[in-house]
């Protein structure tokens, strides 16, 4: 191995977008920089995005990168059409290589991209998305899968490709325009979003795209359509129907900035672990801002009332404003001891504290409407996160802050709901939907319980941009 190759993999193993400037002279957009560094650092990476933003340029330098600083590695590009394979991406990987740094190193062929001197193990190839056979038996300790228009690459496809990857640093790049809400690229965004780094990039925020193509886009199908969310923002389809919060209003409720200096009530909402794989999850709120939550497994109905506790005092220390405490616990099973264990510690050390049980199987407030309690608050939720999409959208403030975290996002955008025979919403069991997504809804249930008072949600203070207590 000579040295300019030593060279490459010290310098640039953890860094594509370095590698990208020095050797390519490819200065990636912002979007592509955070895509490039995540794809060093993590072994699947999911970019959904509008058309024109840069993606196929990105696929080039991923694909390069990954040639140059991995010894011996095997990349495989896959398409669902020979024209986007190799008259598009292979023909991209060409132009970057022509005036690059490293192309006396690489030998660039209509198929296989070869590291010279190392051509039967050091390769590139490109393979359409046809057959899930064209996805099997490549096996190396460095292997990198780019998958473009990920959408429209089947499922048998796509778990053959996962299950190719087992080797000691094996990655995954997806990307793609939305196109269907189904499939492995839409559950990356979505119930899988936890185990890949997603990214959404609209043609409205890229340099690259043209402004007057997007508002022609705009003009001609609408704001609100299918069209212009997939093509321009990068957004799903419209969510299935029977998910009763969709993707698009948690994703923007992560990205919204809600101001709570002038919150004065702590709110606490806990879901209390039922089973060996389950965990607590403790979610803060403060103002409208849902603050990170906490999780602990394993825990007695004691350790669990002492980790609230311990919640509590660290945020009063941490926002000296506050001087409230309201706390609402899942009080059906297990959660019924954490409640009595709280009010009793409460009334012992007269902490004043409120202490709100919350039945999710018991009447709702609208009975006409909802199925239960769980129901009414859940979609309470959903009126709220609908809320601040528009606003957002209007150019105006928004009216809940959630954090950024992919299980939460994921668990609030999955729960389905169907309509009873009365016409009331009713949602499916935690049971039904562990079964379908490999987990309950632990950490939304509880930022559901911190914006409930007295066992339902205040909706109506919530409205507006104001601040409920």
């Amino acid at each position: 191995m000579d040295k300019a190759l030593i060279a490459l993999l010290d310098n640039y193993w953890d860094n594509p977008v370095w590698f990208a400037e020095d050797m390519l002279g490819f200065y990636p957009d912002p979007w592509q920089a955070k895509v490039l560094m995540d794809l060093a650092q993590h072994p699947k990476v999911s970019v959904r995005s509008g058309q024109g933003v840069g993606k196929t340029g990105l696929e080039s330098i991923a694909i390069t990168w990954y040639l140059c600083t991995r010894p011996f590695p095997k990349v495989i590009a896959t398409a669902p059409t020979r024209q986007q394979l190799y008259d598009v991406l292979w023909a991209e990987i060409s132009k970057w290589l022509s005036k690059s740094k490293v192309d006396k190193l690489l030998r660039w062929t209509k198929t296989k991209i070869y590291m010279n001197g190392f051509e039967e193990r050091w390769w590139a190839t490109a393979r359409t998305a046809v057959r899930p056979e064209n996805m099997q038996g490549f096996h190396e300790d460095y292997m990198l899968f780019v998958v473009d228009e990920a959408s429209g690459v089947a499922d048998p496809i796509m778990e053959a490709i996962l299950g190719t990857l087992t080797g000691y640093e094996n990655k995954l790049l997806l990307c793609g325009n939305p196109t269907k809400t189904s499939g492995t690229f839409y559950d990356s965004h979505n119930r899988d979003r936890d185990t890949y780094k997603s990214h959404k990039v609209s043609s409205m925020d890229s340099p690259r795209t043209s402004k007057e193509n997007i508002e022609m886009l705009k003009k001609k199908y609408g704001a609100d359509s299918d069209v212009f969310r997939v093509r321009v923002l990068g957004d799903f389809p419209k969510g299935e129907a029977d998910s009763l919060i969709s993707l698009e209003v948690t994703e923007q409720a992560a990205e919204t900035v809600v101001d709570i200096s002038n919150a004065y009530t702590l709110n606490i909402g806990a879901d209390i672990a039922r089973f060996g794989d389950d965990k607590t999850i403790i979610a803060p709120r403060i103002g409208n801002r849902v603050l990170d939550l906490q999780q602990y497994s394993k825990k007695d109905t004691m350790e669990t009332a002492g980790n609230i506790l311990r919640t509590v005092d660290r945020l009063k220390t941490q926002h000296l404003q506050i001087n409230k405490i309201v706390i609402k616990i899942d009080d059906d099973g297990l959660g019924g001891g954490v409640t009595d264990r709280l009010r009793e510690i409460n009334r012992q050390q007269s902490l004043g504290y409120i202490i709100v049980p919350i039945k999710n199987g018991s009447k709702a407030d609208d009975p006409e409407h909802y199925y239960n309690k769980a129901a009414e608050m859940w979609d309470n939720i959903r009126e709220l996160l609908d809320e601040n999409l528009s606003k957002f959208l209007q150019g105006e403030p928004g009216v809940i802050q959630l954090p950024k975290d992919d299980i939460l996002i994921k668990q609030l955008s999955n729960r389905k709901y169907k309509v009873d025979s009365k016409g009331r919403i009713e949602l499916e069991s935690k049971d039904e939907m562990k079964r379908r997504i490999g987990e309950s809804p632990d950490r939304a249930d509880a930022v559901i319980y911190s914006f409930a008072s007295d066992g339902y949600t205040d909706l109506s203070m919530l409205k507006g941009g104001k601040i409920y207590g």
